[in-house]
């Protein structure tokens, strides 16, 4: 009885790994549509601006892209930066980000968002989406405003 009961298991077992090797290879799918485009020719972003897509406590950071700098709201504070844009190779690069200096509650998410935007190497651009890369890792997400 404690063979079949063995053997029951590791059917589960097997079964539940495929399961999740299933549901982790369609995630890197839907992921790769965006990844084969890093590096590649994108549409041009002068002149536009941005919201962050995800959640996060109190204002939603924006971007705002004018030329070859860049302005917004990290949240609390707003900031500006020297912007590279080359279209052509889809890269982005921003150097010298500085920022208003108002405490607000909310500062570490303030400061990620900065550190974070500073690390951008690549853009892709998805019809109303703004995706930055470092390289191939997925940054962070905008949505056009």
């Amino acid at each position: 009885m404690k063979a079949i009961h063995f053997s029951q298991k590791n059917i589960f077992r097997n079964t539940s790994l495929a399961l999740f090797a299933a549901v982790t290879l369609a995630s890197c799918s839907t992921m790769a549509t965006s990844k084969s485009k890093v590096g590649t020719s994108q549409a041009n972003i002068t002149n536009t601006q941005w919201t962050l897509a995800d959640n996060v406590k109190g204002n939603k950071p924006t971007l705002v892209i004018e030329g070859s700098k860049i302005t917004g709201n990290g949240g609390c504070n707003n900031y500006f930066a020297e912007l590279m844009l080359d279209p052509t190779v889809g890269n982005f690069s921003t150097k010298n980000i500085g920022a208003t200096k108002k405490a607000c509650p909310n500062m570490s998410e303030e400061s990620n968002y900065f550190s974070t935007l500073s690390a951008a190497t690549k853009y892709v651009v998805n019809g109303n989406t703004l995706e930055l890369y470092k390289d191939n890792l997925l940054l962070l997400k905008f949505t056009k405003l």
